[in-house]
């Protein structure tokens, strides 16, 4: 279960991404793109181009957690 005593820090990627990407993609993308490491205890945080899409990636101990979030209405 993923509680915020477990996040360092939280890193939302400007601009939207492509959120066909799967875990490795997102990994990659933080590697290459933001220079971080992906199995940090870090949240990174990937949007949509309408905004109305949400991804998250977090490594925790043996695996990562990949959360999706979609509104059917509004945007974030």
């Amino acid at each position: 279960m993923l509680t915020l005593a477990n996040i360092d820090r939280v890193y939302l990627a400007c601009g939207s991404t492509d959120l066909r990407k799967s875990i490795d993609g997102l990994a990659t993308l933080v590697q290459a793109s933001f220079e971080l490491d992906p199995f940090s205890s870090n949240l990174f945080v990937f949007c949509n181009h309408q905004r109305d899409k949400l991804k998250m990636l977090f490594w925790e101990h043996n695996g990562f957690w990949l959360f999706y979030r979609r509104l059917e209405r509004d945007t974030f």
